[in-house]
């Protein structure tokens, strides 16, 4: 059964890593269950009759080896990335097999860039880091914005969410990132990443329906700083955060994400507003959807049955939009995801010449 379809995933029995396994079945995959915790893989195990588990440590590469004998891709799900994605994708490429995270550490999507361009390239392996909510879907909505045009003056990137319940592993992978800067803030301008302490500005962002005008953080900088330049030339790439969402995260009683549907999906909505500059011209295109972690799951399994049916356009460690047709990617995700082009005007402080919200 599932000859050439076993997919691992690592940190299977976690908050995105079950949607993954959930979505990997439902496309005639066969998910290996891998993770740290052999209790918690049983007990997932449980709940998913025939599937195996096999328990590993990214600080006993032996253990990893054996993990993915047999696989054909490994979608990591376990954060903080910046413990575990070097170590998954050195097993990847000694394993000969692709590997695709969701991981939102910019330090961590970094890192994976850096140290495995040459080595994956080399090898002839996709690495794809960040094929998620955060830095994946971002950059496959301001690719397909650009169409095909490889450079741009700016990129605004508003994440407007109705609610934020974040799970343990998004507050442990946001609290490796605060500590490997310094507690710092970062920004993506000139070209390049700049860390700095200046006060957070903040603005009103039109986003279409179902928000609508909402107040946003600016510089609420997430992985799309790291995606989006690593194949398009643009100076400045600029994310938002709608301020309720921003204080649900930084609340110290936040509760974790409650299912309301079948899937296992929260309530929690999404609009993901991009607006890209080229000269005198704005372009945007807006995606809405629910659950920011459910919709990982699609993004990283359409990005496996991609790779593995031969779909890329790149080799090596690439960004969602540049390893995938962007347009075509966005259209398999129909049934999860609703793109809209939004009338509303850009929002004041964004035109020709600014820099910086107001």
């Amino acid at each position: 059964m599932g000859a050439g379809r076993e997919v691992a995933v690592f940190g299977a029995y976690g908050h995105t890593g079950r949607f993954v396994v959930a979505e990997l079945c439902e496309r005639g995959y066969v998910p290996l269950l891998l993770g740290r915790d052999q209790d918690k893989l049983l007990a997932l195990a449980r709940t998913r009759p025939g599937l195996e588990t096999r328990q590993a440590a990214v600080d006993d590469p032996a253990s990893l080896e054996r993990a993915l004998h047999g696989a054909t891709a490994v979608i990591n799900c376990a954060g903080p990335f910046a413990s575990t994605a070097a170590a998954l994708v050195a097993a990847a490429l000694r394993a000969g097999i692709p590997y695709v995270d969701v991981a939102a550490e910019i330090e961590a999507n970094l890192d994976t860039f850096r140290h495995f361009a040459a080595p994956a390239r080399a090898a002839g392996i996709a690495v794809v880091p960040a094929m998620a909510f955060f830095g994946g879907l971002g950059d496959l909505l301001v690719t397909t914005v650009l169409d095909d045009a490889a450079a741009a003056d700016e990129v605004h990137i508003a994440y407007g969410l109705s609610s934020w319940r974040p799970t343990p592993g998004t507050r442990a992978s946001g609290a490796v990132s605060a500590r490997r800067r310094g507690d710092r803030r970062v920004r993506y301008t000139g070209g390049q990443l700049e860390y700095h302490d200046d006060a957070l500005p903040s603005l009103e962002w039109p986003f279409p329906a179902p928000l609508g005008r909402q107040r946003v953080i600016g510089d609420f900088t997430m992985a799309d700083v790291v995606t989006v330049p690593s194949h398009l030339t643009v100076p400045r790439v600029r994310t938002y955060m709608a301020a309720t969402a921003a204080a649900d995260l930084s609340a110290a009683d936040a509760s974790r994400p409650t299912p309301v549907d079948e899937r296992g999906r929260s309530a929690q909505t999404f609009v993901v507003d991009v607006l890209v500059r080229a000269g005198g011209t704005h372009r945007r295109l807006a995606a809405t959807g629910q659950d920011i972690y459910a919709i990982s799951a699609p993004l990283a399994v359409e990005a496996v049955d991609r790779i593995l049916t031969g779909r890329t356009r790149a080799v090596g460690v690439a960004s969602a939009g540049a390893m995938f047709d962007a347009p075509d990617f966005l259209a398999a995700l129909s049934p999860c995801l609703s793109l809209h082009v939004p009338s509303e005007p850009a929002p004041v402080g964004l035109g020709p010449g600014s820099s910086r919200p107001r």
